[in-house]
């Protein structure tokens, strides 16, 4: 099942690897690490099977349009937003690569989550790539911006891994969350928005580190600003400061095809654990200080 997901690699440097696995583990703890480092190439996301959640919003068009470059065998976009002329306009960009629009509320409970996803791994019989990329920016929202930008991230992934934990039976997959540079660095006008990022980032990274025991390697992706109908006009924490989408504005800031162009990269090079930096063009892998160890 792992060759599906990428080609073997030569060789790896297991005396990086940290495992607390029983010997009967190993085997299928090592496919995992192949398959989480495996060389990054255009050819690596040809033919696979890849769930988009938010693939229709600002920066999720555009990558959507970045991925169909590579050949995707399909293309699975679960939104909320239902406009159909953008999906007819993905299909017409690559007719070797299925696009499929299904309606989805990351809001709703595990429960349904399943359900969809059951549908879906019931038609593609293996789902490689579940991208998280539902979000919302508004301080006056706090239940809201918690529910989207964080709990719904959480229980979808939950969800997924019905599907793909091996402790189950299933063949493991990847996992790639958008987070945002404000979760290693807040701003601090909105901090409900910059704390679910930094939540979504420890998230991602702890589960980086159960990819031996679940099968699913995870990364994130942190764009920095972007110009896009998200930052154009938000609200504060408790008004703070009425006018901070004006003042963030005055800062360098990306298009949504530069960091679409940035975050399939970074889903090419396939890190596990990889904290990712996308800004103005460039693509950097953020070193992460470790200040204290639970050492369990």
């Amino acid at each position: 099942m792992y060759t599906k997901l990428c080609r073997p690699v030569p060789s790896i440097n297991f005396r990086t690897v940290t495992c607390f696995c029983k010997p009967r583990q190993l085997n299928k703890y090592y496919n995992i690490i192949a398959r989480a480092n495996c060389s990054a190439s255009s050819s690596f996301l040809c033919d696979k099977n890849v769930i988009f959640v938010a693939g229709l919003g600002d920066i999720g068009l555009d990558t959507s349009k970045e991925l169909l470059k590579r050949d995707l065998k399909n293309l699975v976009i679960l939104d909320r937003i239902d406009k159909p002329e953008l999906v007819c306009e993905l299909k017409e960009l690559n007719p070797k690569t299925k696009v499929t629009f299904m309606p989805y509320d990351v809001t709703v409970p595990i429960a349904e989550s399943k359900k969809l996803l059951k549908k879906i791994f019931d038609k593609l019989k293996c789902v490689d790539i579940l991208i998280n990329g539902a979000g919302i920016l508004d301080d006056h929202k706090i239940e809201a911006t918690i529910a989207v930008n964080y709990t719904g991230l959480v229980n979808t992934t939950t969800a997924i891994m019905d599907f793909w934990d091996i402790r189950k039976g299933g063949p493991g997959g990847i996992l790639c969350n958008i987070g945002s540079v404000t979760g290693f660095n807040a701003i601090t006008q909105v901090p409900v928005y910059s704390g679910s990022k930094a939540a979504v980032v420890n998230f991602t990274r702890s589960l980086a580190k159960l990819a031996h025991i679940t099968g699913v390697t995870a990364y994130t992706v942190n764009p920095g600003i972007i110009r896009t109908s998200l930052v154009a006009k938000f609200n504060s924490w408790l008004d703070v400061e009425p006018d901070v989408a004006e003042l963030l504005l005055e800062h360098p800031t990306q298009s949504t095809k530069e960091c679409a162009a940035s975050f399939v990269k970074a889903i090419e090079k396939n890190k596990n654990g990889g904290l990712w930096f996308l800004d103005q063009g460039t693509l950097e892998n953020i070193k992460w200080r470790k200040y204290w160890d639970p050492c369990i």
